[in-house]
């Protein structure tokens, strides 16, 4: 009898990942490539491309007598709620033989984190997002609509409020603070005033720069009142975020997890995070969003 096993991949913003398991969540072989798989920005034909062949080399390490019974995939750009048939054709196209399960890169985050599909997940990283799952299987999402009208929370947020901070602290808006030297040296920008030709400027990169400048603020927050108040307020709407999942789902006592670049270890926002929901421990999660593909793929099978 062929060992069975299960496939995931987690199409990240920045990393494409894949893990094969057994029924015990053992690894048994894995790959990554280090890029996006987003067909939003790559477009759908070139992010076919890199997640068949990431699954081709994934699967090159199994024996021969493994068969994937079943594959879990969320990827970044292509959440299965408006994605689910490219997603499903995008596999069935390297394992035509297994059984596909479109989802998105939170949800498979939040069955990585707890290690079940129930509970809460909040994503901060250069986005933001809550996700739920509660005990009937509803679910509910809060957030998540991008960093030009959403994304409240998030490194992407984090980082353009403190750049305001650094140009009403040159103007007298507001006071001075350690972010202006900070920032602009980090830049490279001789005065607030070039904030402006460098943030308008016509490159992609310019979402994930704003994004890491959140680093900075996590840094300086101990000793500057202005990036302490920029952290206040993204736990602030972070919090907010997941109360609307928890009341759209009808149960405030369904389990928190973290997950993303600026919640998945403690620091500065995690922590105070942690205080606004009032956790007794800070939320590490059971397995990576990877493995959370593949169980997702493994408790879609048995119907749990």
């Amino acid at each position: 009898m062929k060992q069975r096993l299960y496939l995931g991949i987690d199409g990240g913003g920045s990393n494409l990942r894949a893990v094969v398991v057994d029924e015990s969540l053992t690894t048994v072989a894995q790959s990554r490539y280090q890029g996006s798989a987003n067909p939003s920005s790559l477009g759908h034909g070139e992010a076919s491309r890199r997640i068949r062949a990431l699954i081709a080399q994934t699967c090159a390490e199994l024996p021969l007598e493994a068969a994937v019974r079943g594959v879990g995939i969320g990827v970044a750009g292509a959440a299965a709620s408006h994605s689910a048939d490219w997603l499903v054709e995008v596999v069935e196209g390297a394992l035509p033989d297994a059984v596909v399960f479109p989802s998105s890169d939170f949800e498979i985050a939040l069955v990585g984190a707890h290690g079940a599909r129930e509970g809460i997940l909040v994503l901060a990283g250069t986005g933001s997002v809550a996700f739920g799952v509660n005990a009937a299987g509803q679910t509910a999402q809060a957030g998540g609509w991008g960093y030009l009208i959403g994304d409240e929370g998030s490194g992407y947020w984090i980082g353009a409020r403190a750049l305001t901070a650094v140009t009403q602290a040159a103007d007298g808006q507001a006071g001075p603070t350690l972010l202006s030297n900070r920032l602009l040296n980090v830049l490279n920008l001789r005065s607030a005033m070039d904030v402006i030709p460098w943030l308008y400027r016509d490159t992609p990169a310019v979402v994930p720069t704003v994004a890491g400048l959140a680093r900075h603020v996590l840094e300086l927050a101990g000793s500057d009142s202005i990036a302490a108040g920029i952290l206040d307020s993204a736990a602030a709407a972070l919090v907010h975020l997941s109360t609307a999942v928890r009341m759209r789902l009808g149960d405030m006592t369904l389990p928190i997890a973290f997950a993303g670049g600026l919640l998945s270890e403690p620091n500065p926002l995690s922590q105070l995070l942690c205080e606004e929901l009032n956790l007794t421990a800070f939320p590490t999660a059971r397995y990576s969003p990877v493995v959370g593909a593949a169980l997702l793929a493994k408790l879609m099978i048995e119907g749990k």
